[in-house]
């Protein structure tokens, strides 16, 4: 009986801990980022701390005995008692991010391939690049013309919401691809200079035919390049359209991502050819703390060649904050700093909009990740 009590106390605990360390934790995340764009917005060094460990020790104690009867009679009744104790002991161990690790995760631009994989999950492309990017730089042959996203310039700023509302509009429609450009390099040789052991290891990473009329071999090998936001399908494109733009992708970074919308599709009544470049995570809280202030987002139109956008949805701001002296009642979650409460405005006809900014904010952060250190480093534990 008493080893039947303390399994059924352990596993409750168990799940209740776990559950709880684990708000515990996301909570202590959600508001690092909201202090730490309040910190942008003062001017002040930003800093975060990761949990690396958390080993917590549970104790359970069971006991039993016997005492008289309360209405029998002395020495002829006996009532057993069971009891139990239960008791938690929990280490956490906190890392703060500082060093190469803040480098690496903080100062870093973010790669296409995050950008990429938060796109083909439909995530909204337009929320993403007011967040994600610092700029666009459209093609005006020969050259390119760079437009910030800053609302302190405002001819760089608008332009630069007019190209992302447009690649909205084409992604509402499912016509927005985002996909590795596929290509093919070509190389032409004399057969005499390939002996037969040559020739099979070619085959291993060519595609090779040969020409009897010039005796020669032509050597095809298939690479994945850059990643390419289209409203076309890339992968039907000419070898010679797809050398064109490999050809413009010579000078593209690796957090560089570039767009092709083509006319004659989906979206074409703006065709237009360039590159977005994405922020780093220190970047875009910076950008997130401006908002708060003088440089704040403001409506600008979409193009007049830009399709219809689903529901009109074209927010002032990338993101929301509520500040007030008192604690907001209605916000999901808040923090103090500087005697100020800060929040995510969940009230009015973008609170969706807001809590998706979050969200996405919340996983580019956690996209940052390395591998945090959980022995050999400074540390701060906590035992409770």
């Amino acid at each position: 009986m008493v080893i039947l009590l303390a399994g059924c106390v352990s596993p409750i605990a168990l799940n209740r801990a776990v559950i709880a360390y684990d708000d515990a934790v996301t909570d202590a995340l959600s508001q690092q980022l909201l202090i730490n764009i309040a910190r942008a917005y003062h001017r002040q060094p930003i800093h975060f701390t990761g949990v690396s460990n958390i080993a917590a020790t549970f104790s359970f104690q069971a006991n039993a005995g016997a005492m008289p009867s309360p209405g029998g009679l002395a020495g002829a009744s006996i009532m057993p008692i069971f009891g139990g104790t239960f008791a938690e002991n929990p280490t956490i161990s906190i890392v703060p991010i500082e060093g190469d690790d803040f480098t690496q995760r903080l100062l870093t631009p973010f790669p296409q391939s995050k950008l990429t994989l938060l796109l083909r999950q439909r995530y909204d492309v337009d929320l993403l690049l007011r967040m994600m990017a610092q700029e666009v730089r459209l093609f005006q042959s020969p050259h390119y013309q760079i437009y910030r996203n800053s609302p302190r310039d405002k001819a760089n700023y608008e332009m630069f919401r007019r190209v992302v509302l447009h690649l909205s509009a084409i992604q509402d429609d499912n016509r927005l691809y985002a996909e590795p450009l596929p290509l093919i390099y070509t190389w032409t040789i004399p057969a005499r200079a390939i002996e037969a052991e040559g020739f099979q290891a070619l085959q291993k990473e060519f595609t090779v035919r040969h020409d009897l009329a010039s005796d020669t071999y032509t050597l095809r090998k298939h690479t994945t390049g850059p990643i390419l936001i289209t409203n076309y399908d890339p992968g039907l494109l000419s070898d010679e359209e797809r050398n064109q733009l490999n050809d413009m992708a010579d000078d593209w970074d690796v957090s560089d991502v570039a767009f092709d919308i083509r006319a004659g599709q989906y979206g074409g009544e703006w065709p237009m050819r360039g590159v977005f470049r994405l922020r780093s995570f220190h970047a875009i809280l910076g950008f997130l703390g401006k908002g708060l202030g003088a440089e704040a987002g403001y409506h600008v139109d979409k193009d007049v060649r830009t399709p219809p956008i689903l529901n009109n949805e074209n927010p002032d701001l990338t993101m929301e904050l509520a500040v007030s002296q008192l604690p907001p009642s209605e916000a999901d979650i808040s923090v103090r700093w500087n005697d100020r409460f800060y929040a995510v405005k969940t009230t009015g006809p973008y609170a969706r909009w807001n809590r998706d900014a979050f969200q996405l904010l919340f996983l580019l952060f956690q996209m940052t990740v390395t591998d945090i250190p959980r022995v050999g480093v400074p540390s701060i534990t906590i035992a409770k």
